[in-house]
């Protein structure tokens, strides 16, 4: 030991300066809090280097001592002290590893056992990758909250000798001899005025709930009582992500999950993963069995919690999953994270993306297997978290093939089930070959809709598309297993060969000598409202019908700039007229002057613009629908 460390004289911090100390100690954390984490971080990798050092040598300080952190509060003298029992240090070690802000005695001892071609440690043993803090950056965050910091250390090699160093922060540092007899460290901190909050038991117990909880040693608050006795262990310290799935029952998940969430429901699916390749990680992911978060619930956003190495990087992660999944809990734990130097944030690059890849398709790859395994369960996903995955198909359009099998609909033939693409396709019609679809507002109007006569009459099935995500899913989504499909509101719709027939037994159409006469006359009345009054023979038992003219965009396109601008006019459309209607055929028996004649007009149309979800004011309709009745009843 040179003279220098082995005297208070101060000691200038090695290739740093006051301004670099100034950016670490004022600039670098968002959160003061953040110190206690790193302070326990630095003790937790002295306890893992100390336990991988007894599984080869025994010959060490204190070799029965129980491997622990304590956090200690004296109010009285304004002091906050971490103690561990981990590997200690000596003087020239404090000076290495204190003295120079950037320097990490862990990485010289991961390195320094690599050469050695130490054994790895049995399963359930700890291993170098629990190495989580760095003697650095990490340790100067507790000058955010402190006067001034004295670490005193004894190392585990039996002849050494304890030291004591202390620094305010400033330019210097001294090292003298320390008085400990025990091995391990001890950090103490004079608090600042403003930061005597962390004196408290209960504060520092949620913060060690919050970053460090699954720190691999146990983490002690408080002295103790009289008799020497330990106070009750604060931190979890078992990962259960970090655990093989094939090990974990599933009563410990929905342990773990109601107190990470203090959800009392247990979660509809979890998901764990463990992967070694392309990245390493490790994850625990779980779907909430109801929509909304509880007013006690833990998690007050969305966004996963990142894990470092067992400790907390960041509460509430959105970079890991896409923006289609925001439902989903739970934790991502990896090594190869890359992070700021503050450990606070993580820097966007490959490794970032893969863990997203992968995160993304567990979860996908879990909801397919419920699917299958439980529809019931599915079911009730679908009810609660099913427009997140249609939106999934209109913003992340290369998640489509594995969306598509996920997705569930309404349809004509199973209007209150829910039915799968694959079960649509099972169910077609000999000749169909296109997917049908219907776009309207309400699921029970729509399938009164007109649109659907022809369909309904031919035996076809028809998705029924009713929430406002339909029509930007629809933007995206064409085709399915190379079927198209196919709006049935189409003006010109396409059905197979030999499934139409322009007969209806029973129902003889209106003379062709009344239908010009009736067209002119709704043409007179709607005027510019309109774009044209035609006869159909695709409507069975609707009078009219409302369609899109030629050229004009397709109505799912027309509806997203209806959810996108409220001043958006829609197109004006065609009016189809079915002249096999008992309506329509005994409107064109009337006198053009009866005045009853002009009600049903009016009321034929607004009928379809009703139905159609695009009735301005259906208020206005009663005055009418009332002098209908009174004309009826006065016949």
């Amino acid at each position: 030991m040179t003279d220098q460390t082995q005297t208070n004289t101060p000691i200038p911090f090695k290739a740093e300066t006051r301004q670099l100390l100034d950016i670490l100690i004022h600039s670098l954390y968002t959160e003061h809090e953040i110190f206690l984490r790193e302070l326990i971080s630095n003790a937790s990798d002295a306890l893992t280097r100390m336990d991988f050092e007894l599984l080869t040598n025994r010959d060490v300080l204190d070799p029965q001592a129980e491997l622990n952190i304590r956090i200690i509060a004296d109010k009285d003298e304004g002091t906050l002290t971490i103690e561990d029992t981990g590997i200690g240090m000596t003087a020239e070690e404090m000076v290495a590893n204190l003295g120079t802000i950037a320097h990490s005695g862990a990485r010289e001892f991961i390195t320094a056992a690599k050469t050695r071609n130490q054994a790895p440690p049995a399963d359930g043993q700890r291993s170098l990758s629990d190495l989580i803090g760095q003697f650095g950056v990490g340790f100067y965050s507790a000058f955010m909250v402190s006067d001034w910091i004295q670490v005193t250390s004894r190392s585990y090699l039996p002849d050494s000798q304890a030291a004591c160093w202390y620094s305010t922060g400033n330019d210097t540092y001294t090292v003298e001899p320390g008085d400990r007899t025990t091995r391990g460290t001890t950090v103490t901190l004079k608090l600042k005025e403003d930061s005597k909050d962390f004196l408290e038991d209960y504060r520092l117990r949620e913060i060690v709930h919050k970053h460090s909880d699954f720190v691999p040693f146990p983490i002690f608050v408080g002295k103790g009582d009289e008799e020497g006795a330990q106070k009750e262990q604060v931190n979890k310290q078992t990962a259960l992500w970090r655990q093989q799935p094939r090990e974990v029952e599933k009563k410990s998940y929905d342990d773990f999950y109601q107190q990470f969430t203090l959800d009392f429901e247990p979660p509809l699916l979890n998901a764990h993963m463990v992967v070694d390749a392309p990245v390493q990680m490790y994850a625990l992911l779980f779907i909430p069995s109801h929509g909304e978060r509880g007013f006690y619930s833990m998690r007050k956003e969305d966004g996963l919690k990142l894990y470092a190495r067992k400790v907390l990087i960041q509460e509430y992660n959105k970079d890991l999953l896409p923006e289609y999944l925001p439902f989903v809990q739970g934790v991502v734990d990896s090594e190869d994270i890359p992070l700021n130097v503050s450990r606070e944030s993580v820097q966007a690059n490959r490794i970032m993306a893969n863990l997203k890849k992968l995160v993304t398709n567990k979860v996908l790859d879990s909801l397919l297997k419920l699917s299958q395994d439980d529809t019931a369960a599915y079911e009730k996903f679908w009810k609660l978290f099913g427009r997140f995955l249609k939106h999934g198909v209109s913003a992340e359009p290369k998640d489509s093939d594995a969306l598509f099998p996920l997705l569930r609909f309404h349809t004509l033939h199973n209007p209150e089930g829910l039915t799968s693409l694959d079960s649509y396709l099972e169910a077609m019609k000999e000749g169909q070959n296109d997917i049908y679809y219907l776009l309207g507002d309400d699921e029970h109007s729509i399938i009164y809709s007109p649109h659907l006569d022809v369909v309904r009459k031919l035996g076809f099935d028809v998705l029924f598309l009713t929430e406002p995500v339909d029509a930007f899913m629809l933007m995206q989504f064409h085709k399915y297993k190379e079927h198209t499909l196919t709006n049935v509101a189409t003006a010109n719709l396409e059905l197979p060969p030999g499934t139409e027939s322009d007969e209806e037994p029973g129902l003889e159409p209106m003379p062709e000598a009344e239908q010009t006469p009736l067209i002119e006359r709704f043409k007179t009345q709607l005027g510019e409202r309109v774009q044209d009054v035609r006869m159909t023979q695709r409507l069975a038992d609707s009078p009219a019908r409302l369609v899109d003219p030629e050229g004009v965009m397709r109505g799912e396109y027309q509806r997203v700039y209806r959810y996108l601008d409220k001043d958006y006019q829609v197109p004006k459309k065609v009016l189809e007229l079915n002249p096999r209607n008992p309506i329509v055929t005994r409107l064109g028996a009337l006198p053009a002057d009866d005045p009853v004649s002009s009600l049903i007009i009016e009321q034929v149309y607004e009928d379809a613009l009703l139905i159609e979800g695009l009735h301005p004011d259906p208020a206005s309709m009663i005055s009418r629908i009332q002098k209908i009745m009174e004309q009826a009843l006065g016949n």
